[in-house]
């Protein structure tokens, strides 16, 4: 192994050796700790240090760094403080996530680290949304995010490298190949020679380096950074290395052939960066001693510490409260000045009254720019706000969710236009893992709302007419919205935009054009979680959102002789149950609506909850209207077959026969 100081003082040489050993020591510890079952689990990283280490050390310490289970340099090298990593990986109070989750499974704004999510390959689209805010903003700044080669296979990865290299992004893509996914070598992962040749599919510049020699891969990341600073763009770099221990230390390294561990032994990052600087008389045996007898009584004091650290407090409505960011919506300026306009025209117009007012709000989508959408919501907005704040994506959506969750990590709000709320599966994991946990994981806000384009009435068949929304309603950390009117539409966009937290913005595609009324002129926002009664009666009640009170509205004008609520619920996490309990208390009888399938779909939860708080007051069985349960066919009578609103009628009948 061949080192090259360059230009580096023999200070910088010590200190590097200093970060290079600090980990390793804390690793053999931990070790320890395992066999006698202090901790529960550890991923080493044990002969990949040099990567954690260089990288870390070749950025500045404003710029944020992504890692992965085997980067303990990172953090080490980052200098937090090992006592609170220790109170992390043991789930104590004053760990990074309250001891809500492990290991490495956080990030933390103090020292520029977003951690990953068991999935891995997300974690990089991340990287790409804080390069984008950093190149809106004018910083000169580079990202670095870390993966494996086996999650060089997820299709995240090739998303993130897609966007960044289209978008021009300064982005350093690091993979430590360590030649096993948990027991997978890499011949049963790909068949390209080497990873690196990917970059050149995506038209970006690749770099292949030692991934153990620890002043290679940090002169290489210095460079890189500090050209991409004044050239944004990203760059793949692969760094050959070896994972000396298992996957984690449960599994052992059976599966893997003792002569590479003989061979890799020789190419250890720290001995071989050791032995030359001893050769160079850079450091002596005698600061070798000092050193780690200072980090032996470091380990031990820190380790102490963090065991003497409290634990969680078990308090349910803590736990309730830290999945959403904590937010107060500002008090509601009841408007004076109405436009006639329709559904589509309040969506346009709300987000264009946001983009005027928060210069950070970037909107994104599949040709949502020049073209103005899919559904032309967005047309004249390049015009007005400029292709940097509205951005055509790629088709990936799980990469642009997570680009959208980078923006707000660096200080911006986004919106994302799914094209069709159908769409959202492409995303799912990104929504539902990384979005919506992240408040409750390590405190930070997903300033990101999710324009959902939703339901049937269009006869566009199985894969853009679907009504998704219970997905959605059953993860705590999202917000899920789905107004019926111009006027609702308006303000609950306006309140969306200005949640830091992540919501669903359900519009129902059928009422874009099809609904019209007066839309408010100027600022209004509608609460998230409050309902609206459109019908007063003592009948029963309808409880229903979206086109279902479309429905119910219009057989209230065709059947003059039933008197009954309609309660439009335009919030369904949270829901308005204040609302719903006073009206079916008043009525005795309650009939769900909605166009949702009716197994699972958001109704039964309604249903459940009724039942279990106003049973005393119950005059007949609770009852829900929904479609069939079946995908949603093409054919218009098909299709009106399958929605509910062609039961609505007998619904009504066996409601009231009771």
């Amino acid at each position: 192994m061949i080192f090259d100081p360059k230009n580096l003082s023999t200070t910088e040489l010590k200190n590097i050796y200093k970060n290079l050993l600090l980990p390793r020591m804390i690793e053999e510890k931990m070790l320890k700790l395992l066999r006698q079952e202090k901790i529960g689990k550890w991923f080493s990283g044990i002969g990949q240090e040099a990567i954690a280490v260089g990288c870390t050390l070749a950025l500045n310490a404003d710029e944020y760094i992504l890692p992965m289970h085997r980067n303990l340099g990172v953090f080490t090298a980052r200098e937090i403080p090992l006592w609170k990593l220790m109170a992390q990986w043991q789930g104590k109070a004053t760990g990074f996530t309250k001891g809500r989750d492990r290991s490495f499974h956080f990030s933390t704004q103090e020292y520029k680290i977003i951690g990953m999510i068991s999935h891995l390959g997300p974690q990089l689209a991340l990287a790409d949304g804080i390069a984008l805010a950093d190149i809106l903003e004018k910083k000169e700044k580079v990202t670095l995010a870390f993966t494996g080669e086996g999650a060089t296979s997820e299709g995240d990865f090739h998303e993130a490298l897609n966007v960044a290299a289209v978008w021009d992004l300064p982005v350093i893509f690091i993979i430590e190949n360590n030649g096993y996914g948990l027991s997978t070598p890499t011949n049963e992962q790909y068949r390209c020679a080497q990873l690196v040749d990917r970059a050149k599919g995506y038209g970006m510049q690749g770099v292949k380096i030692d991934g153990n020699n620890v002043l290679e891969v940090y002169h290489t990341i210095k460079a890189l950074a500090e050209d991409l600073r004044e050239n944004p763009r990203p760059v793949l770099v692969e760094c050959i290395t070896f994972r000396m221990r298992g996957h984690e230390e449960a599994s052992g390294v059976k599966y893997v052939p003792q002569e590479l561990f003989t061979e890799w032994e020789q190419k250890d990052p720290l001995k071989n960066y050791e032995t030359y600087l001893l050769e160079q008389e850079i450091i002596d045996e005698n600061f070798i001693l000092q050193i780690r007898s200072d980090n032996t009584a470091y380990i031990n004091s820190e380790i102490e510490k963090a065991f003497a650290e409290p634990e969680p407090v078990v308090d349910e409505e803590l736990e309730i409260e830290d999945m959403y960011f904590p937010y107060q919506q500002k008090p509601i300026n009841k408007p004076t000045e109405f436009t006639d306009g329709r559904y589509i025209d309040a969506i346009s117009k709300a987000m264009s009254l946001m983009m005027e007012k928060y210069h950070n709000l970037v909107i994104m989508g599949q040709d949502i720019a020049e073209y103005g959408g899919a559904f032309k919501i967005t047309q004249g907005f390049v015009e007005k706000f400029g292709k940097e704040r509205v951005r055509n994506t790629p088709i990936c959506e799980s990469a642009i969710v997570g680009a959208s969750l980078g923006l707000s990590i660096n200080g911006y709000k986004a919106i994302m236009e799914m094209q069709f709320a159908d769409f959202a599966t492409c995303g799912f994991n990104q929504i539902v893992n990384n979005l919506a946990k992240t408040h409750y994981r390590w405190g930070e806000k997903a300033d990101v709302v999710i324009r959902m384009p939703t339901g049937a009435g269009t006869g566009a068949g199985p894969f853009h007419s679907q009504s998704n929304e219970a997905w959605f309603t059953k993860t705590p950390g999202l917000k899920v919205v789905y107004p019926a009117f111009p006027e609702d539409v308006y303000g609950l966009m306006i309140a969306a935009v200005e949640d830091p937290n992540p919501v669903m913005f359900f519009e129902h595609k059928y009422l874009y054009r099809k609904s019209s009324g007066t839309i408010p002129d100027g600022y209004f926002s509608i609460p998230i979680g409050k309902a609206k009664l459109h019908a007063n009666g003592d009948m029963f009640s309808i409880i229903t959102y979206g086109l279902g009170v479309h429905w119910a509205i219009a057989y209230q004008k065709e059947h003059s002789e039933y008197d009954f609520d309609i309660l439009d619920l335009r919030s369904l996490q949270p829901w308005d149950k204040e609302a719903v309990y006073k009206s079916v208390k008043k009525t005795g009888r309650a009939l769900i609506l909605h166009e949702d399938t009716l197994c699972c779909g958001f109704g039964a939860e309604i249903a459940a909850s009724i039942t279990e708080h106003c049973f005393a007051f119950l005059d007949a069985p609770v009852l829900r209207c929904a479609s069939l349960d079946t995908a949603i066919p093409m054919n218009k009578a098909l299709e009106h077959q399958f929605l509910a609103n062609s039961r609505l009628h007998q619904n009504i009948q066996k409601l009231i026969s009771f």
